[in-house]
């Protein structure tokens, strides 16, 4: 492996980490709600280009059978259409981060009506059964096998694959980075810092607890399944053991507890 893969692999996972981390900023550093699951909702992201993508693909291409065989041969079918027209692989990555956005922002609302202690522990306890299910059940991702993923990049020589996916991420982060800083500089923001610092004074300006809460937490969650989504398609595949709680959960929070707590720029850092 040379010393240009290793750069470009390292510039891949800082734009993915630095996604997460940022949706984390919003919940815990902005609002103060602590999220210990957040590898449920980037594993939601992976589940909707594993399962339900290529469920979509499977239709449109006429494959019948279990998603455990007929991943193999959609991807095939799929790659042969991106290698002839680029654009068709651009479309699958927008259908790929729209779908994996509000698949993990509607998941995720039933569990943020709860108080802060309880979401906590409810959020680690179903992102540990999401896990569980996923590995041990085929129908849906083919268990621990995984199920393979189309790549959006077929028509380009592998060579260069790991650049381009690398500027994609680099890119979606930035985007994301510059919609939150926007989203966090206006009144919300100041709302969500109230919420952290103090709820009642939160509730005694006639705000809805329960409604800003959801908002942020779905907010933080849609952004998050984004970065589960893109490392699917990076290594194209979706395999249930990738996305553990230390890697996608802790060491997250251990970037935003470095950075400063509710500090954009020191997530970044």
């Amino acid at each position: 492996m040379s010393l240009e893969h290793i750069l470009l692999n390292i510039l891949i996972w800082l734009g993915l980490y630095l996604i997460v981390s940022l949706s984390l900023n919003v919940e815990y550093g902005f609002g103060g709600i602590p999220n210990f699951g957040r590898e449920f909702t980037v594993l939601i992201g992976a589940i909707t280009v594993g399962a339900l993508v290529n469920r979509i693909l499977m239709a449109l291409f006429g494959v019948t059978g279990e998603i455990t065989t007929a991943s193999g041969e959609v991807k095939y079918l799929m790659n042969d259409l991106i290698f002839q027209n680029p654009l068709i692989g651009l479309a699958l990555l927008l259908l790929v981060i729209i779908l994996a956005a509000v698949a993990g922002a509607i998941f995720i609302i039933p569990s943020a009506r709860l108080s802060e202690d309880y979401l906590a522990i409810t959020l680690l306890a179903i992102s540990e059964v999401l896990f569980m299910v996923s590995y041990y059940t085929p129908t849906i991702i083919r268990g621990y096998y995984g199920t393979s993923v189309p790549d959006i990049f077929a028509w380009t020589p592998s060579e260069y694959r790991t650049a381009l996916f690398a500027i994609l991420v680099i890119l979606t982060a930035a985007v994301i980075f510059i919609i939150l800083d926007r989203i966090l500089t206006s009144p919300y923001g100041r709302l969500l810092k109230a919420m952290r610092e103090d709820e009642k004074v939160v509730k005694a300006c006639g705000r809805d607890l329960t409604s800003l809460r959801m908002r942020t937490v779905a907010l933080g969650s849609a952004i998050a399944a984004i970065a589960g989504a893109l490392y699917s398609l990076y290594t194209l595949n979706v395999i249930t053991t990738s996305f553990s709680r230390v890697e996608w959960t802790f060491y997250p929070f251990l970037m935003i507890l470095l950075g400063g707590v509710g500090n954009k720029k020191g997530v970044l850092l």
